[in-house]
């Protein structure tokens, strides 16, 4: 494949994470998981871990919506500790921002905030009609979305910075190059993490979603499950509890609108592309490839089967949840015959190479 199809298509370099020998993982086990990354990138943890205690860095992660930003840049944090790393979404600030309005005291201190930071030509309280969705004529300037971007990072102090959702559109690329000085990280490192999903798997990851409702973690009943299933016989259904200690057996519910999978999304998911497309051809900025999938006829060159993907089916057998596992194949954006990678094989990839990038 030529570099300008390659550019075109979106279809990054395979990043090797195969071992010949070692321990299989059941890596929807949040421990077993822990394991994993151990296993396979103990010496790059333990060196990430020492870095982030003096230093930081700021990522910028792009790729189509739903390509799983958020999930990798959470299991980064559960490899190498989240006391000083932080994963920012534009989207989770702006609906933050849209709470904040609802409460008098925090509207104040978000006024005053911006009375104090924000430059540009749109009122205060007319980003507040947007944010409200009062007026859906307009869209959010990048001004505005600087400013609470800063606020967002001021409360978090000096952290290592996962950026998920800017630059949204074209016209805030030029803005994103400046980002790491605007948000006062000028001596720390800045790179772009770009990922490739196939939409078929957007699609079916959409349609499978379900998320905590505490800690917003998500996972899928089809293709991401967690360790413990229940059954719901009341509406006959089947459903993942979330396995993170701290949420104490959380039932994890479908979003509303999921149903329809990638057509919901179509433009904006071609919007992210030509986005992507274009910092691909950035100069002067480090960047990481992350792929979500393999050519069937790759992989196994590069991956241990236990990274791939199954799809999940269930059925009751004698009052208890039993799983059924199958391999899950897809057709990847250039027309191949894939197997889909699991999110930890991903994040293994995100985490080794950003250690390779810092060259530590």
């Amino acid at each position: 494949m030529s570099k300008e199809d390659s550019l075109n298509k979106l279809d990054f370099p395979i990043y090797k994470t195969r071992v010949q020998k070692g321990p299989v993982f059941r890596l929807e086990d949040r421990r077993e998981r822990l394991a994993y990354f151990n296993f396979k990138a103990g010496k790059e943890i333990k060196k990430l871990k020492n870095y982030l205690k003096k230093n930081t860095f700021m990522a910028f992660l792009i790729g189509k919506k739903n390509s799983g930003k958020g999930t990798y840049s959470k299991m980064f944090m559960e490899a190498v500790g989240s006391s000083n790393v932080a994963h920012v979404s534009i989207g989770d600030i702006v609906r933050s921002v849209h709470r904040d309005l609802s409460d008098k005291k925090k509207k104040r201190e978000l006024v005053k905030y911006l009375e104090s930071k924000y430059r540009g030509f749109m009122e205060i309280d007319e980003m507040f009609d947007i944010i409200e969705g009062r007026d859906t004529s307009k869209l959010l300037p990048t001004e505005v979305i600087l400013a609470l971007v800063e606020r967002e990072i001021d409360k978090l102090g000096r952290k290592a910075v996962f950026v998920d959702g800017f630059p949204r559109d074209l016209d805030q690329v030029s803005v994103s190059l400046y980002f790491r000085a605007l948000m006062g990280y000028r001596d720390d490192p800045d790179f772009f993490v770009f990922i490739s999903v196939p939409n078929s798997v957007i699609d079916e990851r959409i349609k499978s979603r379900v998320v905590c409702p505490n800690c917003n973690t998500p996972r899928g009943l089809k293709l991401l499950r967690t360790k413990e299933v229940g059954y719901d016989p009341k509406k006959k259904e089947f459903y993942l509890i979330c396995d993170n200690p701290s949420c104490r057996n959380i039932r994890m519910l479908p979003k509303e609108g999921d149903e329809l999978g990638i057509e919901a999304i179509r433009d904006r998911i071609e919007a992210d592309e030509k986005v992507s497309r274009r910092l691909l051809e950035l100069k002067g900025v480090p960047k990481i490839f992350l792929r979500n999938s393999i050519p069937v006829s790759l992989a196994k060159k590069y991956v241990n089967d236990y990274e791939i993907t199954p799809a999940y089916n269930y059925k009751q057998v004698k009052g208890k949840v039993e799983v059924v596992e199958r391999p899950w194949t897809v057709k990847d954006d250039q027309g191949r015959k894939a197997y889909s990678l699991l999110p930890a094989t991903v994040a293994l990839s995100l985490i080794k190479q950003i250690a390779e990038g810092l060259e530590l």
